[in-house]
């Protein structure tokens, strides 16, 4: 009978080389240390850390709210759009090596803003690189404004104008601190994205209770639920989600750093999976999290005994939630089925 470990070792394998979509990762958390600490002194901006050891240390946190301390430290270092071109293009490679065909980035305007960064040089960046990975290494993706929920919602119309405006935006999407910011909040933002023909998605359900789905669903008109992972709490929630096809762009390193769960291994997606539901997983912000796309993918499913027709079905659903044209689905699709059959005896 095959070991246990050769099954894991196999399966990881699988994931490897699977090709993949991610929907839930926030461009800022893939700040490397090494990258952190170089645009520091290259910018001037003075930050705790020194070396590249002290800023791993302090990537340890107890809640949402401790993390995005560090998170928003993090960004400060981000001032030109050549800092904004390299973090993008250094995910992009991230990409290329781990057989990410597709993904949708998260930005967040806001925080750049008050550093006093033009918008124009944070979209300038960031655009150029994905630009140049497409040119460079067929990777697809879209860009979504996200709109920090723990901010002032009144200024948001304008913001979102102004991007547009700049060109290169898919869709908005809601973020930071959940609890005590209802998705409500936004509603006005979010009804004018959607007259734009913009895609709209939102943070709700990771520390946020199952209600901020629901407002999310019937105020924002949402179209993804970027973690949802309380949504079990609520049967009728489920239901809906269920009918509706919603899909949930799960994170579970980030929940678990988080102390959404407390280890891999008591993480809900399983039963999340079973209960019918439209689930993906994604890496969130992997440079603070410990994993990027394929770490995630390979840490959950052998954690909570998952297989690689499970990790197939995760990526069909991550195809099927994406943001892109019917004629690159089906290209994802293609692939994905002929890697599948490739593999069949795994």
């Amino acid at each position: 009978m095959e070991s246990m470990t050769n099954i894991k070792r196999g399966l990881a394998d699988f994931v490897e080389d699977l090709p993949k979509v991610e929907l839930h990762l926030h461009i800022e958390g893939t700040l490397e240390p090494e990258l952190l600490i170089a645009l520091a002194r290259r910018n001037g901006v003075d930050i705790p850390y020194k070396t590249i050891a002290a800023a791993r240390t302090a990537y340890q946190f107890e809640d949402l709210q401790s993390f995005l301390k560090v998170y928003y430290l993090g960004a400060s270092v981000l001032r030109e759009e050549q800092d904004f071109y390299e973090l993008t293009l250094a995910y992009m490679a991230r990409c290329k090596a781990q057989q990410i065909r597709h993904t949708e980035l998260f930005f967040d305007p806001q925080t750049h803003l008050a550093n006093g960064v033009p918008l124009a040089a944070v979209m300038g960046g960031i655009n150029a690189a994905l630009r140049d990975a497409e040119r460079d290494w067929h990777i697809s993706s879209a860009l979504i404004l996200c709109f920090e929920r723990d901010r002032d919602p009144e200024p948001a119309v304008a913001l979102l104008e102004r991007a547009c405006a700049l060109g290169g935006i898919a869709g908005i999407g809601l973020d930071s601190a959940e609890l005590g910011n209802p998705p409500e909040k936004f509603q006005e933002v979010f009804k004018v994205a959607k007259s734009m023909g913009l895609h709209r998605v939102a943070h709700a359900g990771e520390e946020g209770p199952p209600a901020y789905i629901w407002q999310a669903l019937d105020v924002l008109d949402v179209e993804r639920i970027d973690h949802g992972v309380r949504c079990l709490e609520d049967p009728a929630l489920v239901r809906r989600l269920v009918d509706d096809r919603i899909p949930l762009t799960v994170c579970p390193f980030s929940n678990v750093a988080l102390k959404v769960f407390s280890q891999l291994s008591e993480h809900n997606l399983g039963r999340l999976l079973k209960a019918g539901l439209s689930v993906t997983i994604n890496s969130d912000d992997p440079a603070y999290f410990g994993g990027y796309l394929s770490e995630n993918l390979i840490g959950t499913l052998s954690s909570l005994d998952l297989t690689a027709q499970d990790a197939l079905l995760l990526e069909r659903n991550a195809v099927a939630a994406a943001f892109c044209t019917d004629q690159r689905k089906q290209s994802l699709l293609r692939d994905l089925d002929q890697y599948g059959v490739s593999q069949q005896n795994l």
